[in-house]
């Protein structure tokens, strides 16, 4: 029995190996997304951009200003003269922290008092958030150790005071529920269409279709609709469950957020149809649709900056429409951002949508008999 069991591997392993595709998928798909996972996903934080507002400058301000400017994690990028200008900077995305030091920061410290520093964060990453507070806490943990040295003082010299903007209380789930609205609709989407053609070719129902008055228009017409309707009710569906159940703020207007699920919509249906359009058999598309997700999903932001990544990596982003989906879902959820201001996310990804399905009609003529 063993010796029928061992001839029996034997063989498959020949019949892999010998495979041109198979040995392919085992070599390539795992290294390139070895590759996106090793420099995409990182959750170390460096050069965060930030703007101090120090209306002390006093000798001890300095010292504890000299601990920013001083760490490779903080890039200045500002400074602020007043508390109108802090919050153009985090709205913008200039900054992800502003350091507030009061006029009486050093004279506090002086008389042997406990002297208040404000870090203001960009909340709506939480995640970038928390570990940005703690590289703020092991710096101002650091500066309290050398004055209770010089002084001789047993109380904390400083004391951290934080404010989190756009999420108050840092929830995590503010963050994440928003960019799953983005996820489960581009899963859904490319999946229905991924599938759509290579199941008519595997069941031999496609022959059929090519037999009918249907022009290939018509039939690519056909596949494209369904997967707009099955996306834009998915999409629905998780943002009423995001809203009534998770309790996530949509603070933005219906309409922008349903004009970005449209635009994206169109770019997912035409990487799926141009997978289906490929793919002989159903095994296949679902391959494709794999290898498509996880990179769309590692290199859109959604669960680490993509300013951590690097420069190359930031560029390649550029070319993934769920980038610019998750920024108009959070920025609709989150901060009730106007259409006009979104609209340097909807253009690049009409023009991703318009390519893609250019290339999804192209294929699809081209492969139909």
């Amino acid at each position: 029995m063993w010796k029928r069991i061992a001839a029996l591997v034997r063989k498959e392993f020949l019949a892999l190996l010998k495979d041109k595709k198979s040995r392919l998928v085992l070599i390539v798909p795992p290294f390139l997304q070895l590759l996106v996972f090793g420099y995409a996903a990182t959750y170390d934080l460096k050069n965060v951009p930030y703007a101090v507002y120090n209306e002390d400058r006093g000798a001890a301000s300095r010292q504890l200003l000299a601990g920013f400017s001083g760490s490779p994690n903080f890039s200045l990028k500002a400074t602020v003269d007043h508390d109108g200008q802090i919050a153009p900077l985090i709205e913008g995305k200039k900054v992800l922290l502003v350091l507030h030091i009061g006029p009486q920061f050093s004279r506090d410290l002086a008389l042997g008092n406990t002297a208040s520093l404000q870090a203001v964060v960009d909340g709506r990453d939480s995640n970038t958030a928390m570990i940005l507070l703690n590289y703020v806490r092991q710096i101002v943990f650091s500066f309290n150790r050398q004055q209770m040295v010089a002084q001789g003082r047993a109380s904390l010299p400083a004391r951290l005071v934080t404010r989190a903007w756009f999420n108050p209380n840092l929830e995590s789930r503010w963050f994440i529920v928003p960019g799953i609205v983005g996820l489960l609709t581009l899963v859904v989407t490319l999946l229905v269409t991924a599938l759509s053609v290579a199941r008519e070719r595997e069941q031999g129902t496609f022959d059929q279709l090519l037999v009918t008055p249907l022009t290939p228009f018509e039939i690519l017409m056909g596949k494209t609709l369904p997967g707009f309707c099955i996306g834009s009710l998915e999409a629905t569906l998780v943002t009423l469950v995001a809203v009534f159940w998770f309790k996530v703020p949509l603070l933005g207007s219906l309409l922008t957020l349903y004009v970005g699920i449209l635009l994206f919509l169109l770019s997912a249906i035409g990487v799926g149809l141009m997978i289906s359009s490929l793919a002989v058999t159903q095994q296949q598309g679902l391959l494709g649709a794999f290898l498509f997700l996880v990179p769309a999903i590692i290199l859109s932001g959604f669960s680490t900056p993509i300013a951590n990544m690097p420069p190359l990596v930031q560029q390649i982003t550029l070319l993934n429409p769920m980038r610019y989906f998750l920024v108009i879902l959070r920025g609709v959820f989150l901060e009730g951002t106007p259409f006009a201001l979104l609209i340097p996310q909807f253009w690049p990804l009409a023009v991703i949508g318009i390519a893609n399905m250019l290339a999804a009609a192209w294929l699809f003529r081209h492969r139909m008999y």
